[in-house]
C-alpha cells in the first residue's frame, strides 16, 4: 500500500510540473522546454501503467485473500461440527478436566474419601493406531467403531455389576441379591481390587450377544491389552487392565 501512495504523490508532482508548462504554453517556449515537456509526459504515462498495473495486483491479491478466508471459515465450520458430535466411543483426551486449586481440593477430598469405594474402574477405548496394529485375520469383518461398542458394553456391565457389589445386601432386592453372592462366590485371591466380568454378566446387564464373533473382539481386546483372561473353578474372567 505504501508503493502505491509513492507512486501517487509522484504522478501528482508530475503532472503539476506538466501544468506549470501547459500555462506557459501561451507563449511560444523553446526547444527545450518542449522536449521536457514531452519527456514528462511520456513518465506520466509510463507511471500511469505502473499504477495501473499495480492496483490490478492488489485486486488480485484482495480477491485470493477473500477465497482463502472462506475456504478457512468452511474449515472452522467443520472442525466445530466435529468437536460438537464426538461419538461416545471415541477416546477421549486424558487430563482434560479443569484444574482446581489447593483449597477446592481440600473441600473435595472427604467428598472423594467417602465415594472411593464406590468408584469402579472402566476399560479405555481402542485407539485408531491400536485398531490399525490389530492383524487383519484377528479383526475379520470387525469394525472400528463396532470394537468401541463392545468395549462400552463391556464398561456397562463392569459399572452394573460393581454397583451392586458395593451396596449393602439390606438395600437389594431377592435378584439383586443372587446377583451378589454370585459376584462374591467367582473371587478368587488372584481378583482381589480386580475389576472383572465373565459372560453370564454380559448376558444380563448388555444387549451384546456372547457368541463366536464376541469371542473374537475379546481376542482383539486382549492384542490391545485391555483385558486378560483367568480361567478356574469352570469360569473365564475378563479382567480389566
Amino acid at each position: 500500500m505504501g508503493d502505491l501512495e509513492d507512486i501517487s504523490h509522484h504522478i501528482h508532482d508530475r503532472i503539476t510540473s506538466i501544468k506549470h508548462m501547459l500555462d506557459l504554453s501561451v507563449i511560444e517556449l523553446p526547444q527545450n522546454k518542449m522536449k521536457k515537456l514531452g519527456q514528462e509526459l511520456f513518465a506520466l504515462e509510463r507511471l500511469l501503467e505502473e499504477f495501473e498495473k499495480g492496483v490490478d495486483q492488489q485486486k488480485e491479491h484482495l480477491k485470493h485473500l477473500k477465497e482463502l478466508d472462506e475456504v478457512f471459515q468452511m474449515h472452522l465450520q467443520d472442525v466445530q461440527h466435529i468437536k460438537n458430535n464426538i461419538p461416545p466411543h471415541m477416546p477421549r483426551k486424558k487430563g482434560s478436566e479443569p484444574a482446581i486449586n489447593q483449597k477446592e481440593a481440600v473441600e473435595v477430598q472427604p467428598a472423594e474419601k467417602k465415594s472411593s469405594k464406590s468408584f469402579v474402574r472402566e476399560m479405555e477405548f481402542v485407539t485408531m493406531p491400536e485398531f490399525e496394529s490389530i492383524p487383519q485375520y484377528m479383526k475379520g469383518r470387525v469394525t472400528y467403531e463396532q470394537l468401541n461398542a463392545a468395549v462400552e458394553s463391556i464398561n456397562t456391565a463392569v459399572a452394573a455389576k460393581y454397583k451392586i457389589v458395593h451396596q449393602s445386601l439390606k438395600t437389594l432386592n431377592n435378584h439383586s441379591r443372587k446377583l451378589h453372592q454370585r459376584f462374591k462366590d467367582q473371587e478368587t485371591k488372584d481378583t482381589k481390587g480386580q475389576y472383572f466380568v465373565v459372560e453370564d454378566d454380559i448376558r444380563e446387564f448388555t444387549q451384546m450377544k456372547v457368541d463366536k464373533r464376541f469371542q473374537g473382539i475379546l481376542n482383539m481386546l486382549r492384542h490391545c491389552q485391555r483385558l486378560r483372561e483367568l480361567r478356574g473353578g469352570g469360569l473365564t474372567r475378563y479382567m480389566l487392565l
